[in-house]
């Protein structure tokens, strides 16, 4: 697959280094052109507000509602999940709405409070200034818990943490992630080369 990483702000590096690490070709999006020719697309943390102040600069959110609408896989982590939901709080703040959750900002504590810690499933989670999931929607799968709380969802082909995947050696999520697509690409690819040809 080729996946996109959107690096307007925040850390996309990481991503990039773990998506290739699997196989993936990746690329930077920056600009609506960049979405042509991607598989898939990854909303990296950083700070959302600044975030959404630079894709208004680049004029790229009706690019990136139409890339989640034509059902691209979307991986979205802490301020990329903040992005993707429904609803914002403390403070409230306008979003894309990709995923029906309720998400807090900074709710898993400041800079100074940045944690590692074991899912409840036994994978590596790194949490840094985290949004918190609050309440999820009926079609909302929850993947991953921690102490009993959500932190890793997927609603269609959405798929959002509030931590880091990026900083573990755990590739789980980015598994989780882009499965189903590479499943798809595969199999279209072989229906194609049996295809007759004209």
């Amino acid at each position: 697959m080729r996946i996109g990483i959107l690096a307007l702000q925040g850390a996309f590096d990481k991503h990039a280094e773990m998506a290739r690490s699997l196989g993936h070709e990746t690329t930077l999006v920056r600009r609506k052109d960049d979405f042509e020719g991607i598989d898939g697309l990854v909303l990296p943390g950083g700070e959302s507000t600044v975030q959404l102040k630079l894709i208004d600069r680049f004029d790229l959110e009706w690019s990136l509602m139409r890339f989640a609408v034509a059902g691209h896989p979307i991986l979205a982590t802490c301020a990329g999940l903040i992005l993707a939901a429904r609803t914002v709080t403390q403070p409230e703040q306008r979003s894309l709405g990709f995923v029906d959750v309720r998400v807090a900002r900074n709710a898993w504590g400041r800079q100074i409070d940045s944690f590692e810690a074991m899912s409840d499933e036994g994978h590596p989670l790194v949490f840094i200034r985290a949004p918190r999931i609050l309440d999820v929607g009926e079609n909302v799968d929850v993947l991953g818990r921690f102490r009993g709380e959500p932190v890793l969802i997927r609603q269609g082909n959405v798929t959002c943490a509030t931590f880091h995947p990026e900083l573990t050696n755990d590739p789980y999520v980015y598994r989780l992630a882009f499965r189903k697509s590479q499943a798809h690409a595969i199999a279209q690819s072989k229906n194609e080369s049996h295809a007759p040809h004209a």
